[in-house]
């Protein structure tokens, strides 16, 4: 049977999983498209649209963890985030880096809730931006004089870098972080702990989570250390640079 110019709709058994919730759409040229930003509970936080394809990142990242690590995972993070701020005065008005910067200001109460979900929430918000199969392959200009002078060479990074997230026990992130006192680091942080929340600025980082890996790599998280390698945008992580000198 022809198939019309329409997006059709495709339910796995994941899709089956989540009470029917499509994986994905496919678009006229067989792409998987990306979905717009998810509503969720009323509250002043909600989920960016990825901003691509869940299929854009391929072969390297599967199109069915983008679509689950995006709309399950960030979605949950912002939902779990909204109620936790719900009703507290101490925070009205607060963007989403100043709860995770200003994390000891936070409320008793509130504040293990906001270093979950607000971290996770800040953590898959920066990832989304920083990833594109045909981005940059090096950094440029300031930052590349800058990884050189911290690490030797950017090759001395990516062997730090990659020791950091093999290394994470459990659930974590690494990070390539900057400050304005000591200049860049690599950082492996626990669950969803935010550089920020230490005075750091976060310039990219890679979720080893096993929800970012699991359906295509298992238990192989260096493989997938090194697929992640592969599409990251060093504009994007060049721009950030550039802004957190400004900053």
């Amino acid at each position: 049977m022809a198939l019309g110019a329409a997006s059709l709709t495709v339910l796995d058994r994941t899709a089956l999983a989540n009470g029917g919730a499509p994986v994905a759409a496919t678009t006229p040229s067989g792409g998987t498209a990306a979905t717009p930003a998810l509503a969720a509970p009323t509250g002043p936080f909600t989920l960016p649209a990825l901003g691509y394809a869940f299929d854009a990142l391929e072969p390297h990242l599967d199109a069915q963890t983008m679509q689950l690590h995006h709309d399950k995972h960030h979605a949950a993070y912002v939902a779990n985030l909204n109620k936790a701020v719900a009703g507290r005065k101490e925070v009205v008005g607060w963007s989403l880096d100043q709860l995770v910067r200003d994390l000891a200001k936070v409320p008793d109460e509130i504040r293990t809730a906001v270093r979950n979900h607000g971290g996770g929430h800040a953590n898959h918000s920066l990832l989304w931006t920083t990833l594109k199969r045909d981005g940059a392959k090096a950094p440029a200009g300031e930052l590349a004089g800058a990884i050189d002078k911290a690490f030797g060479s950017l090759s001395g990074f990516q062997d730090k870098f990659n020791a950091a997230a093999t290394g994470v026990f459990g659930s974590g992130w690494a990070w390539l972080a900057h400050s304005k006192a000591d200049g860049l680091t690599v950082m492996a942080l626990p669950n969803q702990d935010s550089p920020m929340s230490t005075g750091w600025t976060p310039l990219f980082g890679i979720d080893v989570w096993e929800h970012a890996y699991y359906l295509k790599f298992q238990n192989r998280r260096a493989e997938y250390i090194t697929a992640f390698q592969s599409v990251v945008d060093w504009d994007a992580v060049s721009a950030r640079y550039r802004d957190a000198l400004k900053g």
